[in-house]
């Protein structure tokens, strides 16, 4: 599946050396196709470490092959909305980003996110925890049975009130995506686009694995190590 928000590790040396992109540090407006400049800049709030992709068209392109750091300013030309009200930012010439993995100004604070009340992550984490045992079955989301997405979906309709999607495809996207050093209780937890889980703190999360398992607390280790965590709005 093609995702907008693939990911890409990357050194800071080629974040400062991709050709045709402006910086808050470089003076470059010379795109003949910018309609409007907004002399806005932005600041990519993404997980530390990584990238997000830059496209050549807001509806329907194509990534450049071009990607830009976490933390890293840039000056923005031109906002617009593509089909599916998804706000993008043009960086000059036929160079677009997705509004939503960035921030605004020149310096990214230390986490975007806020934090959940603790009464939120206490009924989140309370009601996975009485999950435990529950075996796994692949497309199950509960009660007596659940898959990784499934536990999550359940947990946090009947915790919160909140739909967050069936799927981890639709959960990565149910809030705001947080660099591992920053997961707070409560948190989702994934590993790429493929399974998910929720954090507990003191670095634990609890999960449903995998067929022949089932639900249960571990540990985050370099062993199974998870991309990053998304605060769920």
């Amino acid at each position: 599946m093609n995702f907008k928000s693939s990911i890409v590790k990357l050194s800071a040396v080629a974040a400062l050396t991709m050709g045709g992109l402006t910086t808050i540090s470089t003076a470059n407006s010379s795109h003949a196709n910018v309609q409007a400049a907004t002399n806005n800049t932005v600041t990519i709030n993404y997980v530390s470490g990584y990238g997000i992709a830059v496209w050549n068209n807001y509806e329907g392109g194509h990534t450049t092959g071009k990607y830009l750091q976490h933390g890293t300013s840039w000056k923005v030309f031109k906002t617009v909305k593509d089909s599916q009200g998804n706000t993008w930012y043009n960086l000059g010439g036929n160079q677009w980003i997705m509004a939503k993995y960035t921030v605004a100004g020149t310096v990214a604070p230390k986490s975007q996110t806020g934090s959940y009340s603790s009464s939120d992550a206490s009924a989140v984490i309370n009601l996975a925890k009485q999950q435990l045992g529950k075996p796994y079955v692949w497309g199950a989301s509960g009660p007596s049975s659940f898959d990784c997405s499934g536990l999550t979906s359940y947990v946090y309709s009947h915790a919160l009130g909140k739909n967050i999607g069936r799927t981890t495809y639709q959960q990565i996207n149910a809030g705001t995506r947080v660099s591992l050093s920053n997961l707070q209780p409560g948190d989702l937890i994934f590993w790429g686009n493929y399974h998910v889980g929720i954090y507990l703190g003191n670095n634990q999360y609890i999960h449903a694995p995998q067929p022949g398992q089932s639900v249960k607390v571990a540990t985050i280790s370099s062993y199974f190590q998870p991309s990053y965590g998304v605060h769920v709005k």
